[in-house]
């Protein structure tokens, strides 16, 4: 089967003897994610909110653990998408199969947040409303006018 450079090959289309790997742009080896513990108050949001002032990363839920996301490419992947410690891997990546890796990534994530906004956002809509509270930094006073 021919497979155009839009189309990704289908798992079940591979023939005997070749792997997904052939076919891989090695998303699994341009992050990595890390579980963390669920935000439950303006100050747990004001770290997210700091997590995404860093380049690189962002903040995701997947069945109800949140995470947080860190783009960064493996220093070991080559440009073929290969790895190029394949015999010393470590052993996250030993454990990782092609049975249910990223390969076809369609799927959406119920909360994703990439800028700091979204978090004061999301934080200022399930947090009860108090007066004169706010995740956000307070706005600065305005600068004189000289005349």
């Amino acid at each position: 089967m021919s497979v155009s450079k839009n189309e990704k090959l289908r798992r079940k289309d591979l023939k005997p003897g070749e792997v997904l790997c052939d076919y891989c742009t090695a998303k699994c080896c341009r992050y990595f994610a890390l579980p963390i513990d669920e935000p439950a108050t303006p100050r747990d949001f004001d770290f997210l909110r700091w997590f995404l002032l860093h380049e690189h990363a962002s903040v995701f839920t997947e069945d109800e653990t949140w995470y947080l996301l860190v783009h960064t490419t493996c220093k070991h992947l080559q440009p073929d998408n290969r790895c190029g410690i394949y015999q010393r891997r470590p052993e996250v990546c030993r454990e990782y199969t092609t049975d249910n890796c990223e390969y076809h990534d369609d799927w959406t994530y119920e909360r994703y947040f990439e800028t700091p906004e979204q978090v004061e956002e999301y934080a200022e809509a399930i947090f009860p409303k108090v007066d004169g509270w706010s995740i956000r930094s307070p706005q600065p006073p305005l600068l004189p006018v000289l005349g």
